[in-house]
């Protein structure tokens, strides 16, 4: 199973209480349901507005189950930024 990074930006490093942690996932949809687990309540609610990129590219509206994680790999995850 790939292990990776999952980093946590803004409002879902605040609720995950953590910047980074390890994932073990073959999926993004894995390692967003593993990070549920390790964090329930506030996070559960951030990650239903955040997007997302796996290795630099936007996840955009693809099924989570869909996106394949990889060995080394990074997941980060983005809540929406106020400003402009």
């Amino acid at each position: 199973m790939p292990k990776g990074t999952v980093r946590y930006w803004a409002a879902a490093k605040a609720a995950a209480g953590v910047a980074e942690e390890p994932y073990d996932a073959v999926t993004l949809a894995d390692a967003l349901n593993a990070a549920r687990e390790r964090h329930p309540g506030e996070l559960a609610r951030v990650l239903l507005r955040c997007s997302f990129l796996v290795d630099g590219d936007p996840v955009g509206t693809r099924e989570h189950e869909t996106v394949r994680l990889a060995e080394g790999g990074t997941v980060e995850v983005l809540p929406p930024f106020a400003g402009g």
